[in-house]
């Protein structure tokens, strides 16, 4: 089976953890037994935050992404970098899609001649989604059956607050075959968007092969792994960091990403009395960040719009303990499927307090929250598990 899979994030020599997870099912259904190449659409104008380094910083972010090498392998898999340009994504996210849909066409008459692909799997209804189908439709290129993935943002962002969103992200449901959502709740949403026929697919995580065991010397330490933006809800954090701080004067957080919210937080830190116990270690390596995430004693993480959350899963697998928000479909369904995951309502600092609290100052309850963490993952989120449920999507897709 010939899969060819079209992205709008996936990781670059600039920056080698966005869309990380897309190249992560990618590799899973690779080594479940599909036939796998990559195109990514490479938009060639930065966002408009590199504006704020004046005219130099847009340049040279510019430049960066002119240099980006078109022809990469990761971790064995061939990925090409297909560059696009397009409008400034506030107005115009919902047209990507249009303006990628030609580079996109000529790409795939490309690799076909080699690869004589079989499906098409996009991440993402807008643009990938839109640009495949938008390309196939034209008729600029080989005709394949079309499976789109749906991660959060078509459904929760693109399609309620992007103009014209809803009608993009319809016709790219629509288009596909199968749409493949992270969670139930998001494959509802999916359906309400236009799907036709929607399967759930997990994403997943690595199991270490034993969990680190902390000793009691150890300080506890919270640790949160995500963008640095407002709904992941890391000023929570440091509010319960600030209330413990009495009687947990060693605890510290470790914040790992990066984003707009950076700044604002580390204000924050200071006006609460705990940025000397805040680690803001900016955006790791994958492999990097998980390791560190291992070395905490709780992953806390009470976002909202959360889709899924491999974060939570990362951590969990390592046997440390998540805390996200109830009423949000990823927390909900990691919860469901086992032990090791504590949910709190969204915005309610004093309950995101007491659970941190009721772990920590009872050894016994942690360590059992430690090994059904390890055990939730290794039975429903292992890596293994979403590369047979892909290669079971694509079958289906087929037929």
């Amino acid at each position: 089976m010939k899969v060819l899979v079209v992205a709008e994030f996936y990781p670059s020599r600039r920056d080698p953890v966005l869309g990380v997870w897309a190249h992560r099912q990618a590799l899973a259904a690779r080594d479940a037994g599909a036939e796998v190449r990559v195109l990514v659409l490479h938009r060639l104008i930065p966002p408009r935050a590199s504006l704020a380094g004046g005219l130099r910083g847009a340049l040279d972010a510019m430049m960066e992404r002119l240099r980006e090498p078109r022809h990469q392998l990761r971790d064995g898999l061939p990925v090409t970098y297909v560059p696009y340009v397009s409008p400034a994504r506030r107005r115009s996210y919902a047209n990507w899609g249009a303006w990628a849909a030609v580079p996109l066409a000529l790409a795939l008459r490309s690799i076909a001649r080699a690869f004589p692909y079989e499906l098409i799997h996009a991440h993402n209804a807008v643009p990938a989604g839109d640009a495949a189908r938008r390309a196939s439709a034209a008729g600029l290129c080989r005709r394949a059956p079309l499976v789109v993935s749906v991660h959060g943002g078509d459904v929760f962002y693109t399609a309620e607050r992007v103009p014209a969103g809803a009608r993009a992200v319809a016709r790219s449901l629509g288009a596909a075959r199968l749409v493949l959502a992270n969670s139930e709740g998001v494959a509802e949403l999916c359906t309400s968007h236009g799907a036709r026929e929607s399967r759930v697919v997990h994403l997943g995580a690595d199991l270490p092969a034993s969990p680190r065991s902390p000793g009691r010397e150890v300080p506890p330490a919270l640790v949160t792994v995500a963008h640095l933006v407002a709904r992941k809800r890391h000023a929570d954090v440091l509010r319960a960091l600030a209330v413990l701080g009495d009687r947990y004067p060693t605890m510290r957080y470790a914040v790992i990403g990066e984003g707009p919210e950076r700044a604002e937080l580390e204000r924050l830190a200071l006006r609460l009395g705990v940025a000397e116990r805040v680690d803001f270690l900016g955006q790791l390596e994958p492999a990097a960040a998980i390791e560190r995430a291992h070395r905490c004693t709780l992953f806390v993480m009470p976002s909202t719009e959360e889709a899924f959350g491999v974060a939570y899963v990362e951590a969990m697998a390592g046997g440390v303990p998540a805390i996200g928000c109830r009423g949000e479909p990823g927390p909900e369904e990691i919860a469901a499927a086992g032990g090791g995951m504590v949910l709190v309502p969204p915005g309610d600092i004093e309950r995101l307090t007491q659970r941190i609290d009721e772990l920590l100052r009872d050894g016994q309850r942690l360590r059992e929250a430690r090994a059904h963490a390890r055990k939730t993952v290794a039975t429903h989120f292992t890596w293994e598990s979403c590369g047979r449920q892909t290669l079971a999507a694509y079958e289906r897709a087929l037929r």
